[in-house]
């Protein structure tokens, strides 16, 4: 009897591999090939945290769009993002510090730096940064793609990613696609729109909220 049950547990292994969400490697060094995959024009699509104060921010995003400029010989990537959130439009403009072997971003807000470790997933049209990912009381993990909907397989893998850090699909918050658009700027500068909440390069805010 006791062989039987062996068999029939071996016999189930090669299914319940296959079932198993592939979990992310938080390792894989940040090369000049991954800056340029990063490169360009992303959109968030959700995310999930457990840190209080990451979660209370994400919360009240609506839309968020962005773009990526890496710099190979500094180890730095331009941030220009336009964030529809709390019912303003808000433009930000930053350096995203690279640190290559441990594969993370570093974002210095208000004193503070924020690290994200970087996530390539097979799909090259979209990328993941998690954050603390060893750490039960703080992780979290956003999701980001090159148009403001995904497809149900890039969807289906954030999800995979997500349940094998040990998170949950209810705590997912979502991007609201339909107000996207409504934080496009009508020319290169912020500020030629009065209704943009606009923070420039050197801090200063210009606009007024909407």
């Amino acid at each position: 009897m006791a062989l039987t049950w062996a068999l029939v547990v071996l016999s189930l292994l090669p299914l319940l591999d296959a079932q198993s969400p592939a979990c992310p490697n938080f390792s894989v060094p940040i090369t000049n090939a991954s800056l340029d995959q990063i490169s360009g024009k992303w959109f968030y699509i959700a995310s999930a945290y457990h840190l209080p104060e990451y979660k209370k921010e994400a919360s009240e995003f609506h839309a968020s769009f962005f773009y990526f400029t890496p710099n190979h010989m500094e180890d730095r990537i331009q941030l220009r993002e336009y964030t529809t959130m709390r019912g303003q439009c808000m433009y930000n403009s930053t350096n995203l510090r690279v640190n290559r072997e441990n594969a993370t971003l570093t974002k210095h807000e208000n004193g503070t730096d924020h690290f994200g470790h970087l996530l390539l997933p097979k799909d090259p049209k979209t990328f993941m940064l998690a954050f603390f990912p060893e750490d039960k009381q703080k992780m979290g993990l956003s999701f980001f793609a090159d148009k403001p909907e995904v497809t149900p397989e890039q969807m289906e893998e954030f999800y995979d990613y997500l349940t094998c850090m040990g998170m949950d699909k209810s705590e997912v918050l979502y991007s609201d696609e339909e107000k996207v658009e409504a934080c496009t700027p009508a020319c290169r500068s912020p500020c030629c729109n009065p209704s943009t909440h606009a923070r420039m390069d050197d801090g200063t805010w210009c606009g007024s909220p909407a």
